[in-house]
């Protein structure tokens, strides 16, 4: 019964042999030389799929398609069907070759056969060919199984086995390559035929599918080596030395015939052999040799199988190789050709003479009459340069380069000077005088040059009294213009501060001047100082109410006041001082008003009394 991808089972190709392919030996390969091909199957080429194979060689059913189920088998260049991994056949060159693709069935058994004929009795022989399997290694759940077929040789009576061996389990692959597998044989006397079988040994299910390409049978002997006198495989020899002679040997290493019949060949493009007359021993002389030739010998185990193609070996191929001597070379005024027998090339030495070293102006050309180097060029014109500059010459840029800067202009002149740059000296001269100095200035009045104007400013006035006030025991000086002012209260010391702190009320004499002046002028003013608080306790500190300097003055009254407006004490243009007591009690602490009426002019204010 058929079934789908997910059941399919044994798939076969049949494609050939790639020198860049691994070759296993699994079954066992001909280790020596071999024949031509007796027989080859590549299946043929076409993009179609089919023909069926002649009736007889299998009894599965064909279909002419890429995807054979179960049983079935296709002959095409590729597959693609169920996810196999079949993009081309095996065979080398070919294009569009087909292989035999097969589905094997659920039942292990053959599934190709096919009859050699023409074979010589007696003889060796390696049956081969190419196999892949087609199920990628992630089918079926990564557990795919694994194609296993056995090779079979029988005798033309189908009766008799000659030999056998299994490819062992091959296993699937994402990225699967063509793999070889040989099986050596002998045929018996009177044999002439033989029968090739292959059968699957893996069990039906998921996977088991593969294919076979280029079926191959060829003759197999001795490994077979030529060499010469000093046992060279192969010789180049100039044309210089011809005619050329030699002696080759032929070495069988008895792995296959136990005797050796020897029949020499020669090639002029090693695909034409001719046989060379009576040249029937193991050895041969070469000689008058003028152009490149190879060399090998027939071998045979008897001499009738030395001239049946189909029953004989060839050794390995000896090469000669004649070269010609080539043209002598052009050479350069400075070389020397000499012909070299050995390489059968022209050795030419000599080397140029060596560029000589120019400057950057410079170009040297070869000069091939004088076999010199001409130098031709002239280095650019120095510059004319100022006092501060030099010059050197960069071979990097091919130009003067010039280096230094001017003297910087001196700064920090003064208003009244100029500077000018003196080549002769390469330096700054400055010039200028500062104006002179005003004279006859005052006392208070001072000369200050302004570099701005370039003039002498004089600055300084008298000082001009425009208020004394005081500020508590403080006398206040204030003048209406500004100067560098000394002030004094008698004449003798003098400051530089207006303010005078911590006076005692009274009548006082206020001096001010110049700093740098002996004249001054002179007001008087009249201090008097209320104090804010005093402390009657008898501690002879500031144990009365005095307002110091009021009797200076022509008029004046003095009242002292309670928080109530009762008045406590009161005098008028006599001295005046209160004890804090009323009616010879005293006054209990806390703040008092007084009211002071001097020349008119009324003062109000409070104090403290403290105990």
């Amino acid at each position: 019964m058929k079934k789908h991808f997910f059941t399919l089972n044994f798939v076969m190709l049949f494609c050939v042999f790639s020198s860049s392919e691994t070759v296993l030996a699994q079954l066992g390969f001909c280790n020596g030389n071999s024949g031509d091909p007796i027989f080859t199957e590549d299946f043929g080429t076409g993009t179609s799929y089919g023909p069926a194979l002649p009736t007889g060689t299998t009894n599965y059913d064909f279909v002419g398609s890429n995807g054979p189920q179960d049983g079935e088998y296709t002959v095409g260049p590729n597959t693609f069907a169920y996810g196999w991994n079949l993009p081309s056949d095996h065979t080398p060159g070919d294009t569009n070759g087909r292989c035999l693709i097969v589905n094997a069935d659920f039942t292990a058994g053959e599934f190709y056969r096919t009859t050699i004929s023409g074979l010589c009795e007696t003889t060796t022989y390696e049956f081969s060919s190419w196999l892949i399997n087609l199920l990628p290694a992630s089918s079926c759940g990564g557990s795919g199984i694994p194609i296993n077929v056995r090779f079979e040789i029988w005798d033309n009576t189908n009766s008799v086995r000659l030999a056998f061996g299994d490819t062992g389990d091959i296993f699937g692959s994402n990225t699967p390559n063509w793999e070889e597998y040989a099986l050596v044989f002998k045929t018996s006397i009177a044999q002439t035929s033989v029968i090739l079988k292959m059968i699957n040994n893996g069990s039906g299910g998921c996977g088991n599918d593969l294919a076979i390409d280029d079926i191959v049978f060829k003759s197999c002997g001795d490994f077979i080596s030529i060499s010469d006198q000093v046992n060279n495989s192969s010789i180049t020899i100039c044309s210089t030395n011809t005619p050329f002679s030699q002696t080759l040997t032929i070495t069988p290493d008895n792995s296959v015939f136990s005797t050796h019949f020897y029949q020499w060949q020669k090639s002029t493009d090693e695909i034409n052999w001719t046989d060379i007359p009576g040249e029937n021993l193991q050895t041969i002389s070469i000689s008058g040799i003028t152009t490149s030739s190879f060399y090998r010998a027939k071998v045979g185990e008897t001499a009738s199988n030395l001239n049946n193609a189909l029953c004989n070996v060839t050794s390995d191929i000896f090469q000669l190789t004649v070269e010609p001597i080539s043209v002598a070379p052009t050479v350069e005024c400075w070389e020397t050709a000499t012909a070299n027998n050995a390489t059968c090339l022209w050795d030419v030495t000599g080397t140029q003479p060596v560029q000589p070293a120019t400057a950057c102006y410079e170009t040297a050309s070869f000069n091939n009459i004088t076999c010199a180097w001409d130098v031709t060029g002239v280095q650019p014109a120095q510059p004319t340069l100022e006092c501060w500059e030099t010059t050197t010459f960069n071979n990097t840029s091919c130009a003067w380069e010039v280096t230094g800067t001017q003297p910087t202009q001196p700064t920090g002149l003064e208003c009244w000077e100029t500077t000018s740059f003196n080549s002769t000296t390469c330096s700054w001269e400055t010039t200028g005088t500062q104006p002179t100095q005003p004279t006859g200035l005052e006392c208070w009045e001072t000369a200050t040059f302004n570099t701005s104007t370039c003039v002498w400013e004089i600055i300084g006035e008298q000082p001009i009294i425009e208020t004394i006030s005081s500020d508590g025991n403080s006398i206040v000086i204030i003048t209406s213009n500004i100067g560098d002012f000394l002030y004094s209260l008698d004449g003798i010391i003098f400051q530089s501060d207006n303010v005078f702190y911590n006076v005692e009320g009274g009548l006082y004499t206020i001096y001010i001047k110049a700093k740098n002046c002996n004249d001054f002028i002179t007001i008087e003013y009249h201090l008097f100082y209320i104090p804010q608080f005093f402390t009657p306790n008898n501690d002879g500190v500031n144990d009365t109410f005095i307002i110091k300097g009021i009797e200076n003055y022509a008029t004046y009254e003095v009242s002292i006041y309670n928080r109530f407006g009762k008045i406590l004490k009161r005098a008028v243009n006599t001295s005046f001082s209160w004890d804090g007591m009323y009616n010879n009690n005293p006054l209990p602490s806390t703040d008092y008003w007084y009211v002071v009426i001097i020349e008119d002019q009324r003062h109000v204010g409070h104090f403290t009394l403290k105990r």
